[in-house]
């Protein structure tokens, strides 16, 4: 159950919380982004949502934490290799000015760091539960 409850976490965070810090002026509607930059932010958000579904029938439904486990992370672990290669192509996980942070992380870092290693113990817990 404990493994569940962390793979819907991990979707809760970007199937939800990220979409509705997203779906504004700053980001979907902002004016000063390119077209083609609004349509990849709508096709990530889209995508990111429908896998999370995917997840939780996996999880709940199947059974399968493995695999629900590994998109949590390949899609939140792709929003850390973003971060950690910003200044490469001139992004920022900063959506401002201003950062909160957590733990010394900017706290989308942080919740990306968490939904990932939430996942990996997920999985492990699953593993030693089968064995």
């Amino acid at each position: 159950m404990v493994s569940k409850l962390f793979i819907t976490f991990g979707v809760f965070i970007y199937s939800i919380v990220i979409p509705m810090l997203e779906i504004n002026a700053s980001h979907v509607f902002n004016p000063d982004w390119p077209p083609h930059a609004r349509l990849h932010e709508v096709w990530q958000l889209t995508t990111h949502c429908a896998l999370g579904m995917f997840c939780l029938w996996l999880a709940w439904f199947k059974e399968n934490i493995s695999m629900a486990g590994i998109i949590n992370m390949i899609i939140m672990g792709g929003v850390l290799f973003a971060h950690l290669i910003e200044n490469r192509y001139g992004g920022s996980i900063l959506s401002g000015n201003t950062s909160t942070t957590v733990l010394g992380l900017d706290v989308a870092a942080f919740a990306a760091l968490l939904t990932v290693l939430i996942s990996a113990v997920a999985i492990a817990l699953d593993s030693q539960r089968k064995t």
